[in-house]
């Protein structure tokens, strides 16, 4: 792997090794009382998954071993185990090379970013998604590629087993890696933990096991754990038999965590109600990216000082200085007066500056810590005018906890890339439209179409956000000031709820009791199980 200057050891070789109680599990899983398999390991690091073969006694044809740090390939080497073969080699190289195909391929691939690679490791990972007929892109980490060639090396039937981040379930890079597995294996079982695996990296993690048998079916099942100390009790004839079929239009996974019902609901829904989508009714854009938040927003003290009134516009950044779903004038007032970074310093180019001296001074402290010379500023043509400064008509927040806001604008406030912009089409009644979002269903579909972080957030990207249903109606204008003040009067969301999903869902969407119930439901599921994280 080529060093790169300020990574750590960990960030290069991706290397954080499978605990003992999931590297067992995943084998008595994947040989299941056969005695004949090959089996392949594409990145045995230390060799927990060869130690687990001979502690368990394990028969098999033949395991090799691939492991391209050379320091943990001699460790590797040296596990007693027959009819094993270590190899010193990167695994793109070796997949696009090997004629040999493998009944089961088993391990803990590295979790290392494009940029880690050297460019022969970019090319050869290029090609073995080109096998696959997949597209490779900057985005795409090491794991990604892994399970991708790992599934060509397998013969007509086989499996894999795999620990890998439960970003698979979410996130965008991994969409096309979800709709490869999903055609490519008739069984897929992805089994979660309530408590981190890896809790010093606060990485989530799942394991990923697929079956490759030719019966024409694509079935899918969801299992959660409290740790992975629940393995050892975990009979694998649980695995068997998926019962979810597996909805290849579905962009994210996060749909297996629920049950089927709940799954054919939240299918079916949107067409029967005929319900539209955020998108629908606005755009949504990252906020103003300044390049340097801590010096483009400042609070009201560095304003002052610097006389730089004339070139401050009001800006909110933070979820805390939002207290409901209407940020006002007042609201910006208040945040100005406590020292808030409210204000955000919008510069014109050099020659339009008439040599205001409060702007000279700021701008030559800016130079002095080296903000000219930042990824985003280092580019403009003058480093301290910030591009694409709009207005929006709303604010929704990028990374929420409880559950996600959308905010009216009332204040004319610029914000920053910690919230998105969204700007609301002309026949949409705007009061309407930020009402409309706060009912079970669009908190529910929030949780499905953003993604999770192991400390419990939820991050939804502007296209992720469009995405989320929305069951708008004009009237529902009447509703923005009872959820405003009961929310200022820090109300809970479940009793802002029994309000809004009667008048939102069932007067306006004849949706019945049941079916509220169920929204519902799904929507406490799925933000419970990510905030759980967050403990």
């Amino acid at each position: 792997m080529k060093l790169i200057e300020n990574a750590s050891a960990e960030k290069l070789r991706g290397g954080f090794y499978t605990p003992e109680p999931i590297a067992s599990f995943i084998l008595k899983w994947g040989i299941n009382g056969s005695s004949d398999y090959d089996v392949l390991e594409p990145s045995c690091g230390d060799g927990v998954f060869l130690e687990q073969l001979k502690e368990n006694n394990h028969k098999f044809k033949s395991v090799t071993a691939i492991e391209f740090d050379e320091i943990e390939a001699e460790k590797s080497d040296k596990i007693k185990l027959k009819n094993k073969n270590v190899i010193n080699t990167d695994f793109h190289l070796y997949c696009n090379e090997t004629t040999e195909r493998f009944d089961l391929v088993v391990g803990n691939p590295p979790y290392i970013r494009y940029q880690y690679f050297d460019k022969e490791q970019q090319a050869e990972a290029d090609k073995i998604f080109k096998k696959a007929n997949l597209k490779y892109s900057k985005l795409t980490n090491a794991w990604v590629s892994f399970v991708v060639g790992s599934s060509l090396l397998l013969k007509e039937k086989g499996k894999i087993g795999f620990v890998i981040p439960a970003e698979l379930l979410q996130v965008s890079y991994a969409q096309q890696l979800r709709e490869f597995l999903a055609h490519f294996y008739n069984k897929i079982n992805i089994i979660s933990f309530e408590k981190l695996v890896f809790p010093d990296i606060q990485q989530e993690v799942v394991l990923l096991l697929c079956e490759r048998n030719r019966s024409g079916s694509h079935l899918i099942e969801h299992l959660e754990l409290r740790d992975a100390s629940d393995l050892a009790t975990l009979d694998v004839k649980r695995l068997k038999s998926p019962s979810k079929k597996i909805d290849f239009k579905s962009n994210k996974w996060t749909y297996y965590f629920l049950e089927q019902e709940e799954i054919d609901f939240l299918e079916n829904i949107a067409e029967k109600r005929k319900i539209p989508t955020i998108g629908n009714y606005a755009n949504v854009e990252v906020g103003i990216t300044t390049g340097a938040n801590n010096y483009f927003t400042v609070p009201y003290s560095t304003v002052a000082f610097y006389q730089l009134e004339e070139f401050a516009k009001p800006m909110v950044g933070r979820s805390v200085q939002v207290n409901s779903i209407v940020f006002t004038k007042k609201d910006w007032f208040k945040n100005q007066q406590t020292e808030a970074k409210a204000n955000l310093l919008v510069f014109p180019p050099k020659e339009k500056l008439n040599g205001h001296a409060g702007v000279q001074d700021y701008i030559q402290y800016g130079e002095s810590i080296g903000i000219n010379k930042g990824y985003k500023t280092g580019i403009r043509d003058d480093w301290f005018v910030i591009p694409s400064i709009k207005l929006s008509d709303a604010l929704f927040i990028r990374r929420n906890n409880l559950f996600p806001r959308l905010i009216l604008n009332e204040a004319n406030a610029y914000t920053t890339d910690t919230m998105h912009r969204v700007f609301v089409k002309e026949t949409t009644n705007k009061n309407a439209f930020i009402a409309s979002f706060y009912n079970s269903l669009s908190l529910a579909f929030s949780e499905i179409v953003g993604r999770s972080y192991g400390g419990g957030v939820l991050e939804l990207m502007p296209s992720e956000a469009e995405q989320i249903l929305l069951p708008y109606q004009s009237q529902n204008d009447e509703l923005l000031e009872v959820i405003d003040k009961m929310m200022r009067e820090k109300k809970s969301i479940d009793e802002i709820l029994k309000i809004t999903n009667k008048q939102i869902l069932k007067d306006g969407y004849g949706f019945t009791d049941k079916e509220i119930k169920l929204a519902d439901s799904i929507w406490k599921k799925l933000s419970a199980r990510r905030l759980n994280r967050g403990k």
